[in-house]
This record gives structure tokens, C-alpha cells and sequence, in this order.
């Protein structure tokens, strides 16, 4: 009983520790953080310059199954202001439906225009978008290499702004711009989603960026020079991880290529307005962030960066270790409470730390949206809501990617949602339940019991922080089944408990 007591405790203690760690690396972050990343001041000058001496750009669009965006997208790029002599786009299509279909008429009435497009497809989907990257890259012809998942909507002067800085720095291995949102409104759950990853982008990259850390290329929205990716000691796109671009990156830094970040430049794309998309998502993330640790993680701390480096390096690619140690302290909470032991009274004053996350959504909307910020941050208690209630889910890809689980990549899907009047509900790509969701219901009744006994027993901070897994948990569970029942009713037209789609 004694070992099982020490046990508890160390457990408790480690993970609530490692919370508070991030929670205080968050406010380190935003401190680091330049007051004002979202001008362009270089813009008029850097384009006047080299306006006249524009290299190659080719434009990959890896797509599989994208009939609702990728019209739109390739619309997009051929209306990018840069010379047609010096453009080539490859639409990099694996699909299996009639995506294939409209990506030929797209491409004939692009070349009918003049661009140079081309359509690669391959016989097999082997090593998904990294083995379409990788299979398309002796075909790409430009100097740079232009990147765009299919949701994403590149502005016109994207080219132009981003090929200067390559050119000026010949270190440069890859250049990443801010992701955009074209469905913020769409719901409550898109609100919290753009809420997050307004944090990642505005805060936390620009603030690696500021201080000379490490950090990774988002896959879409960014440009490589192609001598890095075909740089030997780099190694090329590679399918060993969900996550390529995350790997791509620090194996490139490592090896002494450059990465750098335009805040300034926006480049909008679709939220997941589905839960399970949203929880997909997260998930490919998550277990392609620990694979990536996994892989890169020793190469990291031998490295000859700074010992700041190194360490913020590694806490950047554990990042997602922080779901399963929410999920510890709510499994262990319920034994300690019946043991009698209140192991949180010493850990008090790292509560402190929970303050980081929120203050960086915060910040970051204040910069992004200065008239409107309050009203936009006020949604972060449904982004906390969310993030207790991933703790499954990402805990599940955390272990998978701990015991070198191979998975397939499984895209998120895409639905051409931008305003409250599109829907998802009745298209093809919408997702099913998973098994997850009974662990779900599971872990929520567990927690309604671990708060029951906690107030029984008059441990009144515990029962606080359980009642933050019940509203997690209890929110996923809600908005999955509010979601098939609205996805039944737009399907059928018929009632449900007195509501209807032509209410």
C-alpha cells in the first residue's frame, strides 16, 4: 500500500509539473514575442528591387478526395501576380473520386491561359503527401518550391512578397507564413479553433523566431528552396512520420539551413467544421509531432545549438506529451481521494502557471484584432473546454507513436465552408464515430464519479479541476451527438425533438 501511495503521488507530482512547465514556457513565449510582427515594412522596397529578376517558383498542391476546394485553390494560384514564365504548378493528385475529374478541367483551362500545369499522379498512394512530395520533386523545375494544402486560398501577391526574402538570404532553407482563417464565424467550435491556432502563429512562431529557435514548416502556406530539400545530409520529404513537414524541418536545421516566418503575411484556409475532423486532425498532429521526437529528438540534443535552443527545441516537439498528463492526473485524482491523500497543497503555487496559455491566446488576438480581441478571446473557455476533452484522443496517437505504431495518414476533410449558410452534413467526406467516443462517455462518467467523492470528502480543489474533465469530455460527447442528429435532420428533413431544417 505504501509503494502504491508513493506511486500516486509521483505521478500526480510529474504531471502536474510538466503542465505547469508549459503553462510558464507559454508566458516566457509570449514575453519573447516582438510587439509588432504583422507589418510589412521591407514590402515596397524588397519588390522594387527584384521585380526584374524573378527566379523559377513551382507551386505543388498535394490533394486527395478534395471535389468541395479544389476549383477553388487552383483558381488561386493562377491568379497569383508572377510572371507565367516562370510559374509551373503540379497538382499532385491521389484522388479516388471525381476530384480527378475537375482537377483535369481546371488544369486544361489553366494551360489554355498559358500557365505551365501539369497533373502528377501515381499508381499507388505509398507514403501518402510526403510520397507525393517526394515522387513530384525531380519533376518540379523551379528554384523554389511553393506549397498549398487544398483549403487554403493564397493571396495575390503571396509570390512577391515571399520569393524576395529567399533570394536576399541564401541560407534560407524555408520560409512559413501565417495560416488565416476563412471560417472564424461559422461556429463556436471554428471560433476556438482559429482562437488556438491564432496563438501558435502570432505567438509562439514568431517568438521562436525572434529569439533564433527552432521551429517547424506548417506544411501549406510556405515555400522551400529546392537545394535544401535535395541537400543530401537532408534527406528529402520522408514517410516515416504523419507528420513530413514537422520532420522535413528540423532535419534541415539541423544540417545548418535557415527557417523564417512572415507573421505579415496572411494566407487564409478552411477550420475543420466537424468534430471528428477537428479531432482527426489533431490527432495526425499529435502522433506526428511524438514520431518526429522520436526521430529527431537525440539528433536535437546533440546538436552544437545552444543549450536554450536544444531545450526549447525538444519542448517544442513534446508539445502534445501534455494530453496524456492531463489524462494521469484525472485517472490517479479518484485513487487518491479514496486513499485520503491531498497531494496538491505543495503543488499550489505552480497553479500560477495555468494563467500562460490564455494570457498568449489573449495577447495574440489583442495584436491580431485590436477593436474586436475581447470578444474574440472570450471563447477561450471552450478552447480549455476542447483541450481536457482531447486528452483521449491525443492520448491515443501519444502511445501509438511511443510504441512506433504505423498508421495511414488520414487527411482531414475539407467542405468549401466559409459562411453560417454552408454545410457539411450531407457530403461524402463527413466522418463517422469512432470507438473513442465510448472511452469518451467512459472517462466522463469516471470523472462525475472522482467529483462526487471529492465533494463527499470536502476536497474542494479537486472537485474544481474534475469539473473541467466533465465539461471537456461532456462537450465532445454533446457536440458529437448534436452533430449526427443535425447531419440525420439535413439528410432526411425530418424532426428532431421539434426541430427541422426548414427552422
Amino acid at each position: 500500500m505504501h509503494l502504491l501511495i508513493i506511486l500516486l503521488q509521483s505521478v500526480y507530482t510529474i504531471a502536474v509539473t510538466a503542465l505547469a512547465f508549459y503553462g510558464f514556457n507559454a508566458l516566457w513565449l509570449t514575453w519573447l514575442a516582438p510587439r509588432r510582427v504583422l507589418t510589412d515594412r521591407n514590402k515596397a522596397n524588397i519588390n522594387s528591387q527584384i521585380t526584374n529578376q524573378l527566379p523559377s517558383v513551382t507551386i505543388q498542391l498535394p490533394i486527395y478526395n478534395e471535389r468541395h476546394v479544389i476549383e477553388r485553390l487552383i483558381r488561386a494560384c493562377t491568379n497569383l501576380d508572377y510572371p507565367k514564365e516562370k510559374l509551373q504548378i503540379q497538382i499532385l493528385d491521389d484522388s479516388t473520386d471525381q476530384t480527378s475529374m475537375i482537377a483535369d478541367r481546371c488544369a486544361e483551362r489553366a494551360a489554355c491561359k498559358g500557365y505551365n500545369i501539369k497533373i502528377v499522379r501515381r499508381t499507388d498512394r505509398s507514403g501518402f503527401k510526403a510520397g507525393a512530395l517526394e515522387h513530384a520533386f525531380p519533376l518540379a523545375i523551379g528554384e523554389f518550391i511553393a506549397i498549398f494544402d487544398a483549403d487554403f486560398v493564397p493571396p495575390i501577391d503571396f509570390l512577391l512578397r515571399t520569393v524576395p526574402h529567399l533570394q536576399q538570404n541564401e541560407q534560407l532553407g524555408f520560409l512559413q507564413t501565417r495560416w488565416g482563417h476563412l471560417n472564424t464565424t461559422y461556429s463556436p467550435l471554428t471560433r476556438s479553433q482559429s482562437l488556438a491556432l491564432d496563438g501558435h502563429f502570432v505567438i509562439e512562431q514568431a517568438a521562436r523566431q525572434f529569439a533564433g529557435y527552432a521551429f517547424g514548416f506548417n506544411g501549406s502556406a510556405g515555400i522551400w528552396r529546392r537545394d535544401c530539400i535535395a541537400d543530401p545530409h537532408v534527406g528529402g520529404w520522408q514517410a516515416d512520420t504523419l507528420c513530413e513537414d514537422l520532420d522535413l524541418s528540423y532535419r534541415a536545421q539541423l544540417v545548418g539551413w535557415q527557417p523564417s516566418f512572415l507573421p505579415q503575411i496572411e494566407v487564409p484556409a478552411e477550420i475543420p467544421p466537424q468534430l471528428a475532423a477537428f479531432k482527426r486532425q489533431q490527432f495526425r498532429w499529435a502522433k506526428g509531432s511524438i514520431q518526429t521526437l522520436r526521430k529527431c529528438g537525440w539528433r536535437v540534443w546533440q546538436s552544437d545549438w545552444s543549450f536554450g535552443k536544444r531545450v526549447q527545441a525538444l519542448v517544442h516537439l513534446a508539445g502534445y506529451l501534455l494530453h496524456p498528463m492531463l489524462l494521469l492526473i484525472l485517472l490517479v485524482s479518484l485513487p487518491l481521494t479514496l486513499l485520503h491523500i491531498n497531494p496538491a497543497w505543495p503543488l499550489a503555487y505552480l497553479s500560477i502557471a495555468s494563467i500562460g496559455p490564455p494570457f498568449l491566446y489573449a495577447v495574440a488576438q489583442r495584436r491580431l484584432h485590436p477593436q474586436t480581441w475581447l470578444q474574440r478571446w472570450s471563447y477561450i473557455g471552450l478552447l480549455t473546454l476542447l483541450g481536457f476533452g482531447l486528452s483521449l484522443n491525443n492520448t491515443v496517437a501519444v502511445i501509438e507513436a511511443c510504441l512506433g505504431r504505423p498508421s495511414s495518414f488520414l487527411r482531414t476533410p475539407k467542405f468549401h465552408v466559409e459562411k453560417s449558410s454552408d454545410h457539411w452534413h450531407k457530403s461524402s467526406y463527413r466522418l463517422p464515430l469512432t470507438p473513442l467516443f465510448w472511452g469518451e462517455i467512459a472517462l466522463l462518467l469516471y470523472a462525475i464519479t472522482t467529483a462526487i467523492i471529492a465533494g463527499m470528502a470536502d476536497r474542494w480543489s479537486t472537485l474544481i479541476f474534475i469539473l473541467l474533465y466533465i465539461g471537456g469530455f461532456g462537450l465532445m460527447i454533446g457536440m458529437e451527438l448534436w452533430e449526427r442528429a443535425s447531419e440525420w435532420v439535413r439528410r432526411t428533413g425530418k424532426a428532431v425533438f421539434g426541430w427541422s431544417t426548414s427552422q
